[in-house]
């Protein structure tokens, strides 16, 4: 089925959550790369850097313009197309009623008003299996909108730790371990036939390499993307908004917060050296930008919005 990236859009409807944009389209050489916001998940502040110090990250907190307590977190999807090929990495939270967070779980109604029929979509990639990042698939009426030989990459690291998942150093409110255990455990029974494992990196489509990473979780991947002498990477949660300034803080959601910090500070080194785009799944939506270095640390330059 073709797809089209067209970013025209619909008319205008009524309602608070048609005022702000939900899609920006990028060019990488010949790939199309639409990024899609799922919406956005108050968490508390503590969950950006629980190792550091309070005074320190309520001082960054209030530079940053942010409120002491919770804020909103974007959640980034992307969809590319690569020759034939439709691949959609992550697919949102989804709907859980139990942890009510009806900001979030956008993705369906947002590919449908950017004219995308999810039986177009060939391929989808997960960075890893976090409720956030595979819930979308689990929404009721989605799976079977979509082809029956549709190919879901997932690190093979990745599952094996669902089976058995190790909580012993996050930082996470109540309730999250028993909901990301169980989106993790029925995403694996639903979609088992149709996951392809790879165990370090596998090319999904001319150009389009997913890389296992590990750190936030053990299979923990990014996704690179490359065609002429356009490069982009879409960095799952290898990267957060605060991380630029700290990338030695431990994000709430970080299974092994000691590498992760690790390939926060390898990746962020390399995209500084390369100039390349990076989109992350938690930076302020678009999320497109370059890293720069600064002095010890790093700095988010964002893109100019291309009208």
């Amino acid at each position: 089925m073709n797809m089209s990236l067209d970013i025209t859009p619909p008319p205008v409807r009524s309602g608070a959550d048609e005022l702000v944009p939900s899609r920006y389209a990028v060019k990488v050489g010949e790939i199309d790369v639409l990024v899609i916001s799922d919406g956005v998940l108050p968490l508390p502040t503590k969950m950006l850097g629980h190792n550091a110090d309070s005074s320190a990250r309520a001082a960054w907190l209030k530079d940053m313009f942010l409120p002491p307590d919770a804020f909103d977190w974007s959640l980034n999807v992307v969809l590319v197309r690569s020759g034939d090929q439709i691949i959609l990495i992550d697919a949102g939270l989804g709907l859980d009623p139990d942890l009510n967070l009806p900001r979030a779980g956008q993705l369906v109604k947002r590919l449908a008003s950017a004219g995308i029929d999810l039986a177009s979509v060939t391929d989808i990639v997960l960075t890893h299996m976090h409720m956030d990042h595979i819930g979308g698939l689990l929404v009721d009426g989605v799976k079977g909108k979509l082809r029956q030989d549709l190919r879901i990459h997932v690190a093979a690291a990745e599952v094996s730790f669902w089976e058995a998942p190790d909580f012993t150093h996050v930082n996470m409110p109540p309730g999250f371990p028993d909901a990301l255990r169980s989106a993790a455990t029925r995403f694996a029974n639903e979609y088992r036939s149709q996951l392809r494992l790879f165990d370090d990196q596998y090319e999904v489509a001319p150009g389009v390499v997913v890389h296992r990473t590990g750190g936030h979780t053990p299979g923990h991947s990014v996704v690179r993307l490359a065609s002429g002498s356009d490069r982009l990477t879409f960095a799952g949660d290898a990267v957060f908004t605060v991380g630029f300034d700290h990338p030695d803080w431990y994000n709430g959601f970080e299974h092994d917060p000691e590498e992760a910090a690790r390939v926060r500070v390898r990746l962020l080194t390399e995209l500084a050296a390369t100039g390349e785009q990076l989109v992350a799944t938690h930076l302020p939506f678009p999320s497109v930008g370059r890293v720069a270095i600064d002095g010890d640390a790093f700095r988010w330059v964002p893109a100019y919005w291309d009208y």
